[in-house]
């Protein structure tokens, strides 16, 4: 560690947290070697609603297949969507 770093508590607001932030170069106080590898293994992405509108004979098959899989239709959309993007 280089120079300790002094963070007081913010109390104006979140603005002048955003500036402090935004106007402070961390690399007079923190070298390279300071910082580890972590894991954050039970960390879940966060979910947003959305609203879709697909044609009823598609969600007809989509709620099929999902009873065959037995598992919800809604994660086997997100799971259709998911592959869709990665592949």
């Amino acid at each position: 560690m280089k120079k300790p770093l002094t963070i007081k508590p913010f109390s104006k607001n979140e603005a002048a947290e955003q500036k402090f932030w935004n106007n402070i170069d961390l690399t007079k106080h923190f070298s390279k070697e300071d910082f580890v590898p972590v894991s954050f293994p039970n960390l879940k992405p966060s979910s947003r609603s959305i609203s879709l509108r697909i044609p009823e004979y598609i969600l007809m098959r989509v709620k099929e297949q999902a009873n065959e899989l037995n598992v919800p239709y809604q994660s086997l959309m997100k799971q259709y969507i998911a592959h869709g993007v990665t592949h």
